[in-house]
Parts: C-alpha cells; sequence; structure tokens
C-alpha cells in the first residue's frame, strides 16, 4: 500500500519568502539588483507604488527581458531608503513552485507569519510572473478590496493575457503600467554615453531647440547599436548575448510568446501557421499590406488572420499603424495599413545584425522611431497615403479632426540637400494647412523653407532621442514636440 504524497508545508513556504526577501534580515536588496542602473521608467512608475492613498493594484506588464523584475527590485531598494519598514515589503515570484496553485492571500498571510508582522496596514506586497496563477485577477482583485491599506503591485511578461484579464476584472481595482522595450534615451543613459548629447537651448521665439550631438558620427555609431541590439538591457552589456543575439531573442522572447504565452491564453492549435505568419511579417516589417494580400502570402483564412494579428499585437510582437488619405481622412474599414515590429532588434535577431550602410536601414530606422512610443494607445501616429504620395507619420489632433503634424523619415542626407524633393511632405502639409513638418536626416540638422512650408531637418538618432526623452518626461504625449515642431 503507497503512502500518501505531502503537500509542501507553511515552514517551507516560508522558508522560501525567506530566501526571495533578503531585506528582512539584511536591510537590503541583494547586491545583484542593486548593481544595476534603473531604467529611466522608474521615475514614472515608482509614484504609483508609492500612492498607497489610492486602493488599486499596479500591474507592471511589458515584453519578455525588458526589465520588469530588475524595476521591482529597484522600487523596493527606494522603499527602503525612505523608511518603509524592511518587513513590511514582500516580493514574492509566483512561477517559483514551491508556490504552485497557492493563492495570493495565502502568500500575503504566510508573508506576515514569517515576518511576526501580522498587522496587514502599511504593507508594500510585489507579486512576480503573476500569470502563472490560475485566475491571478480574481485574487488580486480580492486583496484590493479586503486590505484597503495594504499596497499591491503584479507584473507579468505574458503581456496579452495581463491586458486582457486586467479590462476584464480589473475595472477601478487595477491601474496598468507598460513597460515597453528600452528606449534609445535610456540606452544612453545606461551605456553612460549622455556626454554625447548637447541639451536643448531657447531660441528666439522663447521655444527650447532640440538637443544636438557633439559628435554626430560617434552617436550615429552608437544608434546603429542600438537599432541591432538595444532593445533589452541584458543584451546590451553582454558581448556573449550580442554575438549571438539569435539565440538569446528568438529563444527566450520570441518563441516563448509564440509558443506558450499566446496558445495557452488564446487556445491556437497550429502554432507553426503562426509562428510562419510572424516571421513573414517580420521580414515585411514598414510595408503596407491588405488582409486579401497577407492571406493570399500566407495561406491564413482572413477570420484567422485578424485573430493571429490581434494576438501578436497584443503580446508586443507587432504594431499595426493605420493609414489617412491626402486629406487627413480616416478610412471606415481599415482595409490597408501598415505592420511593425515593436522593436528592431527582434528583425536582427531573426534575421542578421546591420551596419550603417545596409540596404535596409531606411525601414529598420522607421521601426526605431515607432518603437519609442507606439506602446502609448491615446497617441499612436498613422500614416498617410495616396495614389500619387506617402508620408510615413502623421499625427492627428482628435479635437480638430485634422492633421497636427507630419514627418518624414529618412536614412539620406539627400533631401537636406534638395528640400524640393520631398514632394510628397509638401503636398500634404499644403493641402492639410500645415506651415511646418519634419524630415530625419543620417547627420545633417537645419532648416528650409519651400512654397512657405518650413521643414526643419534633424538626424534620425537625434530624433529617435528625443521621442524617448519626451515620452519619460511628459508621459502619454499627443505630438511628438508640440504642434509647432522642433525648432532647431
Amino acid at each position: 500500500m503507497g503512502s500518501e504524497l505531502r503537500l509542501v508545508s507553511a515552514e517551507s513556504i516560508i522558508d522560501g519568502l525567506r530566501f526571495e526577501n533578503p531585506w528582512w534580515i539584511s536591510g537590503s536588496t541583494a547586491s545583484f539588483y542593486t548593481q544595476k542602473k534603473p531604467r529611466l521608467y522608474l521615475s514614472r512608475f515608482q509614484p504609483l507604488v508609492e500612492n498607497a492613498a489610492v486602493r488599486r493594484a499596479v500591474v507592471l506588464m511589458g515584453p519578455r527581458r525588458v526589465g520588469k523584475t530588475v524595476m521591482m527590485q529597484h522600487c523596493i531598494a527606494r522603499l527602503l531608503q525612505q523608511g518603509i519598514p524592511q518587513k513590511k515589503i514582500c516580493f514574492i515570484t509566483i512561477e517559483n513552485p514551491i508556490y504552485n496553485n497557492i493563492g495570493l492571500e495565502r502568500l500575503f498571510q504566510l508573508a506576515r507569519t514569517g515576518t511576526g508582522e501580522d498587522d496587514p496596514s502599511g504593507w508594500f506586497v510585489f507579486f512576480d510572473e503573476i500569470q502563472y496563477l490560475k485566475d491571478w485577477e480574481v485574487h488580486l482583485k480580492v486583496l484590493v478590496d479586503s486590505y484597503p491599506n495594504t499596497k499591491f503591485i503584479a507584473s507579468g511578461s505574458a503581456t496579452a493575457a495581463l491586458k486582457m484579464k486586467s479590462r476584464e476584472s480589473g475595472t477601478g481595482r487595477f491601474t496598468d503600467f507598460m513597460l515597453p522595450p528600452l528606449t534609445f534615451y535610456e540606452y544612453i543613459d545606461l551605456k553612460g554615453l549622455s556626454s554625447l548629447i548637447l541639451p536643448p537651448k531657447d531660441t528666439e521665439n522663447g521655444q527650447p531647440s532640440a538637443v544636438s550631438a557633439i559628435d554626430i558620427d560617434a552617436l550615429n555609431g552608437h544608434y546603429v547599436e542600438y537599432i541591432n541590439f538595444g532593445g533589452y538591457p541584458e543584451v546590451i552589456f553582454s558581448e556573449a548575448i550580442r554575438s549571438d543575439p539569435g539565440r538569446f531573442i528568438r529563444s527566450d522572447i520570441v518563441d516563448k510568446v509564440l509558443l506558450r504565452d499566446l496558445p495557452g491564453l488564446y487556445g491556437i492549435s497550429d502554432v507553426q501557421e503562426l509562428n510562419a505568419l510572424f516571421t513573414m511579417l517580420a521580414y515585411n516589417t514598414g510595408n503596407e499590406v491588405s488582409l486579401d494580400a497577407l492571406a493570399k502570402a500566407s495561406s491564413v483564412e482572413k477570420y484567422q488572420l485578424r485573430k493571429y494579428l490581434e494576438y501578436l499585437e497584443a503580446a508586443f510582437l507587432i504594431s499595426l499603424i493605420h493609414r489617412v488619405d491626402a486629406n487627413s481622412r480616416r478610412f471606415r474599414r481599415a482595409n490597408f495599413f501598415k505592420i511593425y515590429l515593436t522593436n528592431p532588434s527582434l528583425r536582427t535577431a531573426l534575421f542578421a545584425p546591420v551596419n550603417a550602410m545596409d540596404e535596409s536601414m531606411g525601414s529598420l530606422v522607421e521601426i526605431t522611431v515607432l518603437s519609442q512610443w507606439m506602446h502609448r494607445d491615446t497617441s499612436k501616429p498613422y500614416y498617410a497615403r495616396w495614389k500619387d504620395g506617402e508620408v510615413d507619420l502623421v499625427g492627428l489632433d482628435a479635437r480638430k479632426q485634422r492633421s497636427a503634424w507630419a514627418l518624414e523619415i529618412k536614412w539620406s542626407d539627400r533631401y537636406f540637400k534638395n528640400p524640393g524633393d520631398l514632394k510628397s511632405l509638401l503636398r500634404f502639409c499644403k493641402k492639410n494647412g500645415l506651415s511646418s513638418a519634419v524630415a530625419t536626416t543620417i547627420a545633417k540638422t537645419g532648416k528650409a523653407s519651400v512654397n512657405e512650408i518650413d521643414v526643419t531637418f534633424i538626424p534620425s538618432s537625434i530624433y529617435t532621442y528625443m521621442v524617448g526623452r519626451i515620452a519619460i518626461e511628459q508621459g502619454d504625449m499627443q505630438f511628438p514636440f508640440g504642434t509647432a515642431g522642433v525648432n532647431v
């Protein structure tokens, strides 16, 4: 007669919690985390955590390997520095097998037992990789309702699942925070390269100028490095990973999303079909497509294709940019659209790294510019296309229902010398009453006036840096640099 299987004891779980929370004894987080420089997005995330007066859990979402766990640990370090009692801060990795199928409230109870701090008031409780607990959103909602004086913070890499369930069950109880891949602004900060950037100056009309580079060639060298490897903090400091980015990004990020996260959430049965579609989209990133053309090229039925695109966008692997016409009017049916990878490093890993003169740099720079802000739902731009013209990015003023700015993304200095060649951009501005526009270059900076349209030229690396900076300093912005464009 066989013996009965034993369940994991409360004592073993408490021992696991003590191991994960070294500050209960030492008063500080592990050196592995303290030695890492915080991402600049911490300045936007930390206030949400510290605001205990708001009875909401904070749900930190984002793609795999962008630094969510590290950000939570940096958050904890700051709470400790501010004098929050060390035994009232708890960090729990839900994917740890020892916590398998244990409810969040039970884990919180065991944490209080392990510290001897039984009063739940004033606690900060962090749940990492929360999607590994079935019905996590119900558990978290109950905690928010049951413990009004406790702050709960959760994170997870299964972005699609978190988004869907947070919106379904967490209305009024959860505050979502999306952590994107590393922006170029953060890349420069983490690599200690800020000395390459000159801060803006006040101009004659009182508006700040664009930032500029002390050495644009040196900055562009780092820009190409960022395009190839810069989306993930772990990659930019690891020579071993950069020597084989395909293995790291493909196996740790793309495959886990395509083979595990999405099938588990949406019940996808043909994973091979989804994988083939994603590879095709990655290779054609930035090109205009239609559902009909995609269905024909991929041999996937249109109804299924719509679902796949929704899944891939929810998983933060792609972003759809929709089209407007020459008069900035949106189409009733979004038959045509552009699909971009959310991070240029994804394309590099799937195919091969590029150099500054590679023929694909133009499309990669487009991805790079878009990736700085495409995770922000309320400010996503459009592109304009009509019979004989196109503009890369257009911002619509929702109040006035017309274009507020227009941008042409170029990895070339040719148009700086011949601004009149920007025929589509100039025609669009004239048609939509815009007196100014922006065009990016490789290295040239300046202004030109063509047919009463002021065109500001700014290096793509500088433009990308500025969009990333404004995203952190100003949050969800409607226009890239205000309604008037960039002053140089």
